[in-house]
């Protein structure tokens, strides 16, 4: 695993940089604010999810085993109207995969998973989550931005996670170290007609504790 280190205005970001899926673990370092998984989107997959029209793009809030995201991706899936091939399939196997990888790194029976069509400016303001950690991939579309806040102002400078590149973010619940100030957003597209396509993980550990 590789560091990091971003200084701005003369603070630090702490982002580990991995170069495989079960290298997220890298999360539960002291001190590591978030965690990303820099890989390439596959050409012939980032060709066809930018093609389809956003009505075929997978809509869903579901609270689930990691074992059920398969079929239940299937039928968000069936559900837009999204073709059947080798690209959905990539899709579908890669969200399972997110899935098992995260409930296990949090020890989680339960995932929360949304699967957002973003074509304006949601969530724009810098935060923090109040979860023990999120994991976040930008399928289409911008990658989600982080930057420092110094004495909770916004960052002044922001770096984006690349497109397709999955990322572990502690949230405020995160237990031990002293809350991070790495703060993220959503990127603001709004007036740009770009469609988004994200993929959101939260642990959960009682389903009836989260109604």
């Amino acid at each position: 695993m590789r560091h990091v280190h971003k200084s701005v205005d003369g603070a630090t970001i702490n982002v580990g940089v991995v170069d495989a899926l079960e290298d997220l673990s890298a999360i539960r370092e002291p001190g590591c604010a978030a965690v990303i998984w820099r890989r390439q989107p596959l050409p012939r997959f980032q060709g066809w999810i930018d093609r389809l029209a956003p009505a075929q793009l997978p809509t869903a809030r579901l609270i689930l085993r990691a074992d059920a995201i398969p079929d239940a991706v299937q039928q968000v899936c069936d559900a837009a109207g999204m073709s059947e091939g080798p690209e959905r399939t990539w899709l579908v196997d890669d969200i399972a995969a997110l899935g098992a990888v995260f409930g296990r790194l949090m020890t989680a029976p339960f995932l929360r998973l949304r699967l957002d069509v973003i074509e304006t400016n949601a969530c724009r303001k810098f935060h923090i989550d109040s979860v023990t950690a999120r994991l976040v991939c930008t399928y289409r579309g911008t990658g989600t931005q982080y930057g420092i806040s110094t004495d909770g102002a916004e960052p002044t400078r922001v770096f984006t996670v690349p497109t397709g590149a999955p990322a572990v973010l502690r949230g405020t619940r995160w237990p031990g170290d002293p809350p991070s100030s790495l703060l993220h957003r959503s990127p603001p597209i709004e007036g740009t007609s770009e469609t988004r396509l994200l993929l959101v993980f939260d642990p959960i550990m009682d389903p009836e504790d989260d109604c």
